[in-house]
């Protein structure tokens, strides 16, 4: 199998140190296994994407000496793509309209018979409020979320399900597998969105799946604050019968609260650093590469 993986920055602002970190690390990883490295960009969001920030992009990665197959693949061009994907998982049954806010949503969880919701990868446990709804009572202002719980009773092999991480996350060994189960996937994940009713695009998880099977990816390198999102992504992976890659979750460069850095700290943007005349090993050494 030929090691081919990729960084998938979103241009909604400058490329910072986590980042550099990121894709540096993927870089070096994919050199080291004589593989390649592919870049992808992640501009569904419209409303916040701006081609200033893609083009930044690409100057901060040359910068630090990175180099990609081109053309570059870029999520605003795929929305064909993602919707195909998007209407098996609906002609299927594993979808629900949905009509509820944030506010709805936490109005929900905040009933005194409900108790604390857990958290997910996309905030509280969503209550399953709307399950009872069907596709053919969708609106456009719905978003589409998925049915868990048909999805675990149609697919009992998603509960059997797992993943290898060879990267070190809370503790474990590299190597380990990470196995799904029932439990997890219905009380840490639940019925995630599938589509969003805010802007007309796919949610990131369905997209970044369609995205790696697409590009052939075989492993994903990314950081230990999306490691609850691969259990989504697995799930996906199985109902859509795409392969599953290998995943390697990095620690976080934080700042000196411990904060994960953000895109909004410009102090501690590549660009920034570039333009005090800070060179790309300079840049390997703050990060510990």
């Amino acid at each position: 199998m030929t090691f081919r993986t990729r960084f998938a920055p979103s241009p909604t602002g400058l490329l910072h140190l986590g980042h550099a970190y990121s894709a540096m690390l993927t870089h070096d990883m994919a050199i080291s296994q004589s593989g390649e490295l592919v870049l992808r960009i992640e501009d569904t969001d419209t409303g916040r994407c701006k081609s200033e920030f893609e083009t930044a992009i690409y100057e901060d990665l040359n910068w630090l000496g990175l180099n990609w197959p081109k053309p570059v693949m870029r999520q605003s061009e795929r929305l064909v793509a993602y919707d195909l994907a998007l209407q098996k998982l609906i002609e299927a049954g594993y979808c629900y309209p949905c009509s509820c806010s944030r506010r709805d949503i936490r109005e929900a969880i905040s009933a005194p018979q409900e108790g604390a919701a857990p958290a997910t990868p996309d905030g509280p446990l969503y209550p399953g409020t709307c399950r009872h709804r069907t596709m053919a009572e969708r609106t456009e202002t719905d978003a589409i979320r998925l049915n868990m719980e048909k999805a675990l009773k149609d697919r009992p092999d998603i509960a059997k399900a797992h993943f290898t991480e060879t990267g070190s996350i809370h503790g474990a060994p590299k190597g380990e597998i990470h196995n799904l189960t029932g439990e997890i996937l219905l009380e840490e994940i639940g019925d995630i969105v599938l589509a969003r009713r805010d802007i007309a695009a796919p949610s990131y998880h369905l997209a970044v799946v369609v995205d790696d099977a697409a590009q052939g990816i075989t492993h994903v390198i990314r950081g230990q604050d999306l490691f609850a999102s691969t259990k989504i992504h697995r799930v996906l992976q199985i109902l859509l019968n795409f392969p599953a890659p290998i995943y390697h979750h990095h620690r976080l460069i934080r700042d000196e609260d411990r904060k994960r850095l953000a895109k909004r700290d410009d102090a501690r943007a590549i660009r920034t650093y570039r333009e005090s005349g800070a060179t790309a090993q300079d840049i390997r050494r703050m990060v510990g590469l």
